[in-house]
């Protein structure tokens, strides 16, 4: 391929996250909401659903992977939610801490939270923006 050729990017595959421990991983993931699509626990992966779309968050397990914080700044997957606020709430009530709160952002609000291995995973709404955001 040279300088002037390119590719045409599709969309989204999935989204990996790496984990210590899968079955942790999963019971963590579910607590925080999600809904694992498929768990192939020989191979050390489960798909966790995004809404109605094929992509989605790829826990998998990676041998030696111990419990961590997030470091600052990494890497964060942002996933719209109606409320981020609301959300926020339930992740309280699930035992699942946020990191810093909802905070405002261009679109609404957005709400951070931080799986044992440092992931970071954002829920972000469009309550300022609702002609930008996905249709219910």
């Amino acid at each position: 391929m040279s300088d002037n050729e390119s590719y045409e990017l599709l969309g989204f595959d999935n989204v990996l996250l790496p984990v210590g421990d899968l079955a942790e991983a999963v019971e963590f993931y579910e607590r925080a909401g999600f809904t694992v699509g498929l768990r192939f626990d020989e191979a050390g992966i489960a798909l966790l659903r995004v809404g109605g779309e094929t992509p989605g968050l790829l826990l998998r397990y990676e041998d030696g992977l111990g419990h961590r914080t997030p470091p600052w700044p990494s890497p964060r997957v942002w996933l719209e939610v109606p409320d981020a606020r609301a959300a926020a709430g339930v992740l309280t009530e699930a035992g699942i801490a946020t990191l810093d709160g909802p905070f405002k952002a261009v679109t609404g609000w957005t709400v951070e939270f931080a799986d044992p291995w440092g992931n970071v995973t954002g829920l972000t709404d469009y309550t300022k923006r609702p002609q930008l955001g996905r249709r219910p």
